[in-house]
């Protein structure tokens, strides 16, 4: 186990808001904005103001092009000669495949054997080598350090890199951006969690507003090691990387960098169940139009779980992927149906 220390946390942040802001003028050409929505329907229900930050409508479905585009955009000519590598469940390899193709830069992936068809598939397609690896019988660091070595490859880590964490970050400078457009002052962000790149970034911009946001990651029940990390300033690992799913948010631990940044800006953690995270998917299909993955849709149905402390408030919920098979997708639709009436009666099933 790795400790924090809370006083030493000041001294040893590794991103900046201006690496953040950098890695914004450096990445807008090749990623898009994404729309903050809102349903004043859902409002009326919810008792607070919810706001969804889009990023399932990123390219290629996820947030994660940011920081692949930052990390590669950085790289010298010899590294992009001899190639990059990536170890993922499947949104971070879809983002870096795809930021590899554009930048003609030959990519391997390493994939769990069990990784959604879907996100290998379109993973191929963008042009990068996939290596696949059993979870529950190999450990991921072991065999992506062996195949690093082997073919003198560049690592592009998915959350414990301060170049992953800076274009992470560029959701939060579009989330302070657009909410000062409208006048709005959030209080509360809620942020999917796995390794932390995402939540850490957008940490980072938070000292932007005038009065700042509470911060809170979300994960899967079960899953929740951010969250007793935060609580404890202890970096806490899950007893397994299988069984929800939330396959976009299953780690073993979160990263070190991402819980700095995180315990210093003095955010805490909340979870949701598999049950909780489809209603969020069936809720966000028909108040906002987005397909939602089950882990792209946990920040909401952590809103919705905790909407009694959100009473009155503003929330922004970032919704971070929408990469699941169609097939299963109306499965999840189907129990989120169901399920969504428990959680939130008022809407009806």
């Amino acid at each position: 186990m790795s400790i924090i220390r809370r006083n030493e946390i000041e001294a040893v942040l590794p991103v900046s808001l201006q690496n953040v802001q950098n890695a914004a003028a450096r990445i807008c050409g090749y990623v898009r904005q994404t729309p903050l929505l809102e349903s004043s329907l859902l409002n009326e229900v919810l008792g607070f103001r919810l706001l969804v930050k889009a990023e399932c409508l990123q390219v290629t479905g996820s947030f994660k092009a940011r920081g692949g585009f930052n990390q590669l955009l950085q790289l010298d000519e010899e590294t992009k000669r001899q190639g990059i590598i990536a170890w993922s469940s499947g949104n971070h390899a879809q983002g870096v495949a795809y930021a590899a193709q554009k930048l003609g830069i030959k990519a391997t992936i390493l994939m769990p054997h069990d990784a959604p068809q879907l996100k290998m598939e379109n993973t191929r397609r963008y042009g990068a080598e996939i290596v696949t690896y059993n979870r529950d019988t190999e450990d991921r660091n072991e065999v992506g350090n062996r195949l690093t070595a082997e073919r003198g490859l560049h690592l592009i880590h998915s959350y414990d890199a301060e170049r992953t964490i800076a274009g992470q970050g560029t959701v939060g400078l579009e989330i302070y951006n657009q909410t000062c457009e409208q006048g709005i002052s959030p209080d509360a962000l809620i942020v999917n969690c796995c390794g932390g790149g995402l939540s850490s970034g957008i940490a980072v911009t938070c000292g932007l507003y005038e009065k700042p946001p509470m911060l809170y990651t979300s994960e899967p029940q079960f899953f929740d090691d951010a969250r007793r990390s935060l609580a404890s300033g202890t970096m806490m690992k899950n007893d397994r990387v299988s069984g929800s799913i939330c396959d976009a948010l299953l780690m073993p631990n979160m990263g070190i960098k991402p819980l700095q940044i995180l315990l210093h800006h003095g955010a805490q953690g909340l979870t949701a169940s598999d049950d909780d995270a489809q209603a969020a998917m069936h809720v966000a299909l028909e108040y906002f139009k987005l397909v939602l993955e089950p882990g792209g849709a946990v920040s909401l149905a952590a809103a919705f779980l905790n909407r009694q402390q959100f009473q009155g408030k503003t929330v922004v919920a970032v919704a971070s992927g929408g990469n699941v098979d169609p097939d299963a997708y109306i499965d999840m639709l189907r129990r989120g149906r169901v399920h969504r009436a428990k959680l939130l009666p008022q809407l009806g099933r």
